[in-house]
């Protein structure tokens, strides 16, 4: 083999290698702001005239290549990341190929804004796949930031090291076949893998060895170690400290874009059999926020979840215990300080067992911590949260918010049985 072709052949396996390695720590994917546009002679007006006219994206059907500060029927369409985005119009579709490890859990973040009055939606969908689960339709008609724009993630498992991603407009508008939504800051991060076994949301032994397996194959096959991945993984095998529950912390998530400032939508399991809030499962009709520390108030650590839309935001995690022992259900609950304001409640629930934690939120931050004691009753209890009511933001804008959850704990005491504390 020629010194050229060695060299070339040594340039794609570590360009894999870095692709791959990148979306761990999380990012935007090529050209995910779309900031590279097409060519002047790729567009007639904002309309592509090429399905490759926007660099490292593919297209199909009326996609717009739309500059913030643009006028549509005397609406203004504003980027708040960035100066561009893309509108896709009846049945179009954005997709990219990219390049990641087979085996592992990621999670796709993309940004949208409606530009229509229509019952808007997204179908978002990851090829090659093989399970269900492979697409979801993300329903995006409720506007939850007081700008207009929301950021919605979605998960899924790689089983091939090119996968292609895409984002599809179904809308079937026929006034208007160029209304839709506007779509930006497409990203991606790895997650780690987590093993259910039998029902259960927590790692077990042959979790933790798949773990290994993958780190241990990448490191071998590349010949290159991946120090963040395998750091990762430790932390998720070590990292337990008590706790029976995955991710109480909520530190483990959609990559939030330090370009926008509104939190991501982690959806219902209705649209996304694969809930890239580790651990946990969103049970509910509305989607819950996961928010960071850069941008809201957060109890603990750097992330959280607002729980948006009342009793219609539910989280959930299933943990095994012991029938007759008695555990302790510890959490957080607080406001963002994102001008959501006036009493809440927030209803916990571990087994048969429930406790309401009220909480008077001024808007500007703050949390209380709650303490639920109940005695297990089966080898799995179901730990929930939700919100009893209602609230929007008051600044006008009419957009849904919640109240704050966040280091959630549950460990086993050895105490005579006693329900409930605050």
């Amino acid at each position: 083999m020629s010194r050229i072709a060695v060299l070339l052949l040594l340039f794609s396996v570590t360009c894999h290698v870095a692709l791959a390695v990148y979306y761990e720590t999380g990012g935007e994917v090529p050209n995910g702001g779309f900031e590279r546009g097409p060519s002047p002679s790729d567009l007639d007006g904002t309309k592509l005239t090429s399905p490759n006219g926007i660099p490292d994206w593919e297209t199909t059907g009326c996609v717009e290549y739309i500059k913030s500060g643009a006028t549509q029927d005397h609406m203004l369409l504003i980027v708040p990341a960035g100066m561009y985005a893309v509108r896709l119009g009846n049945d179009a579709t954005i997709k990219q190929k990219l390049t990641l490890t087979p085996g592992m859990f990621y999670s796709l973040t993309f940004s949208a804004a409606r530009t229509c009055g229509q019952q808007e939606k997204l179908k978002v969908s990851v090829s090659p796949c093989t399970e269900a689960g492979g697409s979801g339709v993300l329903p995006i008609q409720t506007v939850y930031s007081s700008n207009g724009w929301d950021s919605y993630s979605w998960g899924f498992v790689a089983e091939a090291d090119q996968v292609e991603i895409s984002i599809h407009n179904p809308g079937d508008d026929k006034e208007d076949a160029a209304c839709g939504p506007l779509i930006d800051s497409v990203a991606l991060v790895a997650l780690p893998p987590i093993k259910r076994t039998a029902g259960a949301f927590s790692l077990s032994l042959i979790g933790h060895e798949r773990i290994r397996e993958l780190e241990m194959n990448r490191v071998m096959h590349n010949g290159i170690a991946n120090m963040h991945a395998i750091s990762l993984c430790l932390s998720v095998i070590l990292g337990y400290n008590g706790n029976l529950l995955r991710n109480g912390d909520f530190e483990t998530g959609p990559y939030i874009s330090p370009n926008t400032s509104w939190g991501v939508l982690v959806p219902s399991n209705i649209e996304d059999a694969h809930c890239p809030l580790i651990g946990w499962s969103v049970i509910s009709l509305k989607a819950v926020k996961y928010i960071d520390y850069a941008h809201y108030f957060v109890p603990l650590g750097n992330r959280a979840v607002q729980l948006m839309a009342g009793r219609e935001s539910i989280i959930v995690q299933i943990v095994r215990t012991m029938p007759g022992k008695v555990y302790d259900l510890t959490f957080a609950v607080g406001d963002a300080s994102n001008s959501c304001e006036g009493s809440m409640l927030v209803e916990a629930f571990a087994g048969k067992e429930s406790f309401k934690v009220p909480y008077e939120s001024s808007g500007k931050g703050g949390f209380k911590r709650a303490k639920l004691r109940f005695t297990a009753c089966s080898i799995m209890t179901r730990v929930k949260f939700l919100s009893s009511y209602y609230h929007m933001k008051s600044d006008h804008s009419g957009s849904l918010c919640g109240p704050v959850v966040d280091d959630v704990k549950l460990v086993v005491v050895n105490a005579p049985p006693q329900h409930k504390h605050a």
